[in-house]
């Protein structure tokens, strides 16, 4: 498609511009589809080109080095010894030590390796089942010798992986440091010893320092269970197969092939009508939100509004009833013993025990009318800080040029707003995605049209509140479907928060705000 200039464009009227503008969007989709792939392309391009440099590097290395080097790949941190760092030789050393007697005794990470089966589908987690029914002819009864529990050998083995990439990193980096040293003291200096490395740790490597606590958080407390809920979406593991009682088992895709079957017993229609919800939800509850609260925060704001206090303490006051209580309160509202359900009844308006929330068109409304009586007064807070911000010489030129108030909406207050807040806009639909509390304290995800996944599937369910009925919600929980729903939600989420951040003006005209 050809492009206007920009006298061209200036000359098209509102709709002109609007269908061009819609017709340059959908002109970009293939052009911007072929830059992902070239981007995915360039990516494991680096990484097969970072690995080959590795390997090469490593072949130099050991070619090249002398014979403490080249000892040092096989022990760890010898090369650090005879070049004087002592105390990295030492911790070097130490962690191979560990490593070896955790691998290689009985209860270690062989023996949890062995028992994990990755990926052997059909082979269950741990191989030792339970044996019930045993007797007991002294006391005459029945026991159950318990075997593996395969949510510990899962674990167990997760971190034993971990253990071993730790562990290949740690060799790869004494041997690059035993080189340094070498090509150091080739030049005739010094390296560094244990008392300067325990400096720099508080002096220019103090950064290292403070992120040590919180990287191991991180990784403790985040990516952790985040791995092991992708293996068990691999797996059988549900209330019939605990793990404890009965071993769970490797099944590969089934579980994938299972949520996006369309067919008879699959779940990819009822998966798909609940994403469309979701995204429809998210969508409606981060901007009449958004712009509700931002044209309420305008009005206080304006000059001759008086008692602006009260009005603001009045929409605060629903931030400050927790939404455990409100919601649950709202909701009865509207039932048909509530008092707005009985007027409506009353007048006629709805058939006797009957209420809004058994109608799925008019509970979608009402969930999205209710949250904006609920994230008002949020954005309501934030706009007011930034338009206080926004120099008001900006307004008394538009004014002089004749601009009226819906033009300096538009262009100067929008885009200000539009800028500060456009990585909160990304969080807020994210958030609302996963918007647990109002759909399940207000609705409860009903009216129920089914079941799917061993649950209940409400026409207001989100894939959030879908996935709580799969676990724990049901006497049948799926654990297994569960991680399935999560590891989709993280793939629309993460997809979503890419484009948007590439096209927000907070990273796009980040020049012009300055």
């Amino acid at each position: 498609m050809n492009r206007l200039n920009d006298l061209d464009y200036l000359k098209l009227n509102k709709f002109q511009a609007f269908f061009y503008n819609l017709k340059l969007f959908f002109c970009a989709i293939p052009s911007w589809l072929w830059g992902v792939l070239l981007s995915l392309f360039g990516f494991f391009k680096n990484c097969w080109n970072w690995l080959k440099n590795e390997i090469l590097d490593i072949g130099r290395t050991f070619k090249h080095g002398n014979w403490a080097v080249k000892l040092s790949f096989f022990i760890f941190g010898f090369g650090n010894l005879f070049y004087g760092q002592i105390l990295r030789g030492i911790l070097f050393l130490l962690f191979e030590i560990i490593f070896i007697v955790y691998m290689i005794v009985p209860s270690g990470g062989i023996h949890w390796l062995g028992k994990a089966n990755f990926f052997q589908t059909g082979a269950t987690v741990g191989d030792v089942p339970p044996l019930k029914n045993q007797y007991d002819p002294i006391m005459d009864s029945y026991y159950t010798i318990w075997g593996d529990d395969s949510v510990k050998v899962l674990l167990y083995a997760l971190l034993t992986v971990i253990f071993i990439i730790a562990f290949i990193y740690t060799w790869r980096l004494q041997v690059k440091q035993c080189r340094i040293c070498m090509e150091i003291t080739a030049k005739g200096k010094k390296v560094k010893s244990g008392k300067q490395d325990l400096k720099s740790l508080l002096d220019d490597q103090f950064h290292k320092t403070l992120l040590t606590l919180p990287v191991f958080g991180i990784g403790a407390f985040t990516v952790l269970p985040i791995i092991y809920m992708v293996l068990i979406a691999f797996t059988s593991y549900d209330n019939a197969h605990d793990g404890f009682s009965n071993l769970f088992s490797w099944v590969g895709w089934t579980n994938f092939n299972q949520l996006l079957d369309f067919g008879n017993g699959g779940l990819g229609i009822t998966f798909g009508e609940i994403l469309s919800w979701t995204l429809i939800w998210s969508f409606f509850a981060t901007f009449t939100n958004y712009f509700l609260g931002m044209f309420v925060a305008i009005m206080i704001n304006k000059k001759g509004i008086r008692f602006k206090k009260f009005w603001r303490t009045v929409l605060v006051m629903t931030i400050a009833i927790p939404q455990f209580v409100s919601l649950l309160y709202v909701s009865k509202l509207f039932d048909d013993s509530g008092i707005i359900g009985k007027l409506l009844i009353d007048w006629g308006w709805l058939d006797w025990g009957q209420s809004l929330w058994d109608n799925p068109t008019s509970a979608k409304i009402l969930l999205i009318v209710l949250n904006i009586w609920i994230g008002i007064p949020y954005l309501m807070l934030m706009a007011t800080g930034i338009l206080m911000n926004i120099p008001q010489d900006l307004y008394e030129s538009s004014r002089i040029d004749g601009a009226n108030t819906f033009q300096q909406y538009t262009k100067i207050t929008l885009p200000y707003m539009l800028f500060v807040t456009g990585p909160y806009l990304l969080t807020s639909f994210v958030g609302n995605l996963n918007n647990f509390n109002v759909i399940f304290l207000l609705s409860g995800g009903n009216p129920i049209k089914g079941t799917a996944g061993g649950a209940s599937v409400g026409h207001t369910d989100l894939l959030i509140t879908w996935l709580y009925k799969m676990t724990l919600a049901s006497g049948d929980t799926k654990y297994y479907a569960a991680s399935v729903i999560g590891i989709m939600v993280f793939v629309v989420v993460a997809v979503l928060s890419l484009i948007v951040y590439n096209v927000i003006p907070s990273t796009k005209n980040e020049e012009d705000y300055k």
